[in-house]
Order: structure tokens, then C-alpha cells, then sequence
């Protein structure tokens, strides 16, 4: 069971992500998603890791108007990237080469299952017209996951979501109001 400032850090990562996507003029793929999730994945466990990514790609795509079965399809793939994170790191230390090892792979997980099968299963988009048309997309996505992975999840690790400072401080915010 999640605790109340628990939820509270899980939220504020949530919000600062989804802030950052909607961002109007910013490159597709440059987002720190893939960062923020590794961390609160780690501490949280296997469902605050699915459910992380999950809403992150569903409430932005509701949002922006954009919701389609892209949606579902990216969704799943990162709630699965959390699930995945967890093992991942449960035999790895939270450090920056390790955060970049794992952004490497999701990111070629993510971009395979999403970008070689959407086009060609609900768009007639050919399996190769995919392909090439994935590389420098996956190129950008791998530069931004790997950039956020090695400056921002070691500080949402150490700052926000294993952050006892930030708890102590929201209790007593709580217990002075209380709330």
C-alpha cells in the first residue's frame, strides 16, 4: 500500500512529465517519460511502473485531442517498460550507465512493437516503409531517452521518489493544516 506521500511524489513526477510533453515546439521523442518511470518504477513497484506510463500516453493523447488506437497499443508498451524496469533493476545498482542501459533497450522495444506495427496492421502503411521510416525516428527517441535517462533519473531518484526530506516536509504541511 502506497503511502499518502508516496502518491503525492508519484503525482508531482507525473505532473512535471505531462507538463513537458505539452510543450508546443519541442521534438517528437524528447520527452522525459522513459526517465521519470524508471525511478518511480524501482521504488514503487511493477503497477505504479505500468500505470505510470499508461496514463502518462493516454491523458496526453486526451489532452491534445489524439486518442486513437495508437494510443492503446503505446500505452501498454510503456506500462510494459515499468513492469520491465522493476526486474531490470531489482540486480542493478540506480545509477546513470545503468538508467542509459535501460533506456537503450526500452527504447528499441518501445519503437519496435510501436512503430513497425501500427502503420502496417491499421494503416496499409508496408512493413518496410515502416522500417525506414522508423530509423530516424527511433534515432531522436533514442537520443532523448538516453539524454533524460542519464541527467534526470538520477535526480528524480534522489529527489523526488526516494526523498525522505520531501515527506517529513508534506507532513508537516498535513498535520499543521490538518488536513
Amino acid at each position: 500500500m502506497q503511502k499518502f506521500t508516496d502518491w503525492l511524489k508519484i503525482i508531482l513526477g507525473f505532473a512535471l512529465c505531462l507538463v513537458f510533453r505539452l510543450i508546443p515546439v519541442r521534438p517528437p521523442n524528447i520527452e522525459p517519460l522513459l526517465a521519470m518511470q524508471m525511478p518511480f518504477a524501482k521504488v514503487h513497484g511493477r503497477l505504479v511502473g505500468f500505470v505510470f506510463a499508461f496514463f502518462s500516453i493516454f491523458l496526453f493523447d486526451l489532452l491534445v485531442g489524439k486518442v486513437g488506437v495508437w494510443t492503446l497499443i503505446t500505452a501498454v508498451a510503456y506500462g510494459v517498460l515499468g513492469i520491465w524496469s522493476v526486474s531490470f533493476f531489482k540486480v542493478r545498482k540506480m545509477q546513470r550507465m545503468n538508467y542509459v542501459k535501460f533506456a537503450v533497450i526500452g527504447t528499441l522495444f518501445f519503437d519496435a512493437v510501436t512503430g513497425l506495427t501500427i502503420g502496417p496492421l491499421f494503416f496499409g502503411q508496408s512493413f518496410v516503409g515502416a522500417l525506414v521510416g522508423q530509423i530516424p525516428f527511433t534515432a531522436l527517441h533514442l537520443i532523448g531517452n538516453t539524454t533524460f535517462a542519464f541527467f534526470v533519473s538520477p535526480l528524480v531518484y534522489k529527489y523526488l521518489s526516494t526523498n525522505r526530506v520531501f515527506e517529513r516536509y508534506v507532513n508537516r504541511i498535513v498535520i499543521s493544516q490538518n488536513i
